[in-house]
């Protein structure tokens, strides 16, 4: 039987680590994908390693129904849907706009930290907060503890958007608005929920 120092132990973990990350990141390159939430009829899953394509422009499609300022200038948020699904679920699709004229890269700046590593490079720290029934809504996640969201988002070039969703456990029906958090944007309050 042989020791380890605590140095020799961290860096095996941390060379596991990045092997693993390598890995993973050569697995996604095999497949396109998009940053589309699941169609209906498929599994929540099936979409949950997609990333986000940024248009070429800060034009959308779909207007949005509630905005948020970011921390950095000339980056806001946009929400363009917030849904109740069948399966007891609420889907959000947002978008996050980047005016300024520098890169913006996801890394852990949107995970939620007790899935730190899981959450690189996604979404997952997005939250729903009903205030009105003191409750706070986290992202769903499979078996293996990813998010159900947007997963392997690129960084973002200035002067475009990435089109991103999640899905959360629905409140009950009788809320029809729930305030939306962002991490690094204003909070977005009284969201409408549509069927």
């Amino acid at each position: 039987m042989f020791k380890l120092n605590s140095k020799q132990f961290a860096g095996g973990v941390l060379s596991m680590l990045l092997g693993l990350s390598l890995a993973g990141c050569s697995k996604q390159e095999e497949k396109p994908t998009t940053g589309e939430a699941p169609r209906s009829g498929g599994s929540p899953q099936a979409g949950a390693n997609a990333s986000p394509a940024p248009a070429a422009t800060l034009a959308s499609s779909a207007p949005a129904i509630a905005t948020a300022e970011g921390e950095t200038s000339g980056v806001r948020a946009e929400v363009q849907e917030l849904k109740r699904g069948s399966d007891s679920t609420l889907t959000l699709k947002f978008s996050i706009v980047n005016g300024s004229d520098k890169n913006l890269s996801f890394g852990y700046d949107f995970g939620d930290e007790a899935n730190h590593i899981k959450d690189y490079d996604s979404i997952g720290g997005v939250t729903l907060v009903d205030g009105a029934n003191k409750k706070k809504y986290f992202v769903v996640r499979d078996t293996e503890s990813n998010c159900v969201c947007s997963r392997g988002v690129k960084d973002l070039k200035p002067q475009t958007r990435a089109n991103l969703w999640a899905k959360f456990p629905a409140p009950p029906d009788e809320v029809q608005k729930i305030g939306v958090v962002i991490p690094h944007f204003g909070p977005l309050d009284d969201v409408p929920i549509s069927r």
